[in-house]
């Protein structure tokens, strides 16, 4: 059953942007047609320091020991940015441990999820052991973004958790878990991402349409069609079936850089999750 309260089921990442799900580009005739209840947006009352929490250039020319004090012993926004700030750095086994300690045990949860976001960029083999645990956070934010750095750390090493997270009880684990599964089985995904089209989430079901068009088979274009006909549906997510529905399979395989699949980010804390692919 699809849940019409989605929107509000908790605070969201504040570095989502819902612009770059795979339908927003989608050509809308008039107001009515706006979707005011995306799932990954919350209106809250952060603060102006809070919300530039993510802007590592204002710490660009502090040393990598100067960060890490930062990270240990700063307020929470200096924690967040330190940990940030520290993937720009160069492999170091003291910066791994400190962003693996702030990860596993700082209280402040966008300080763990910006941890392991910047763990992930780092690597090593300390890197997706600590991100595994990480995937049972309290957090589901940071449980999303522990399944981003598992895909990026190793995505085949880590198949067995990431396809775990497809059942996760929180739509932006299940959503990452999905593209990294397609990234890595390609059209063997068709069962999962069938699946995913029927999710609760709206956001889940939007990319499950959007990567059924990576999918040459009959099931995947029946439920494309039923998708971007199907009146209940929000706009956003019968727009991405039409499009997915008009996409030539191979050629979306071959060009699909999706959202586990950056290599840097363009804006200060911009992370991997919700980039939108090219289709």
């Amino acid at each position: 059953m699809r849940d019409p309260e989605e929107a509000t089921d908790g605070p969201t990442d504040p570095r989502v942007h819902p612009e770059q799900s795979p339908g927003f580009d989608v050509d809308h005739a008039g107001l009515e047609d706006i979707e005011v209840s995306r799932e990954d947006v919350t209106i809250g009352e952060a603060t102006p320091r809070e919300l530039s929490a993510a802007d590592t250039s204002l710490i660009a020319s502090e040393t990598a020991q100067e960060k890490l004090e930062r990270l240990a012993t700063g307020d929470a926004v200096e924690r967040q940015r330190a940990a940030l700030a520290l993937a720009e750095e160069d492999h170091d086994p003291a910066i791994v441990e400190a962003l693996i300690t702030a990860g596993l045990e700082d209280d402040d949860a966008d300080v763990r999820q910006f941890a392991v976001e910047a763990l992930a960029k780092l690597g090593g083999e300390r890197a997706g052991p600590a991100a595994l645990e990480m995937t049972a956070d309290d957090d589901p934010w940071v449980r999303a973004e522990a399944v981003v750095a598992l895909d990026r750390i190793d995505r085949e090493a880590y198949a067995d958790r990431i396809e775990e997270a497809l059942d996760a009880d929180h739509h932006a684990v299940r959503r990452n878990a999905l593209v990294s599964v397609f990234k890595r089985r390609g059209e063997g995904a068709l069962e999962p991402l069938l699946d995913a089209a029927d999710d609760e989430s709206e956001r889940v079901r939007e990319w499950a349409v959007h990567l059924l068009a990576g999918v040459d088979d009959d099931r995947a274009r029946e439920v494309l069609a039923e998708t971007a006909d199907d009146e209940s549906e929000p706009r956003i997510v019968r727009g991405t079936a039409a499009r997915a529905l008009e996409a030539d399979p191979g050629r979306f395989r071959r060009q699909f850089t999706g959202a586990l699949d950056r290599g840097d980010t363009t804006l200060p804390g911009e992370d991997h999750l919700n980039r939108q692919p090219d289709l």
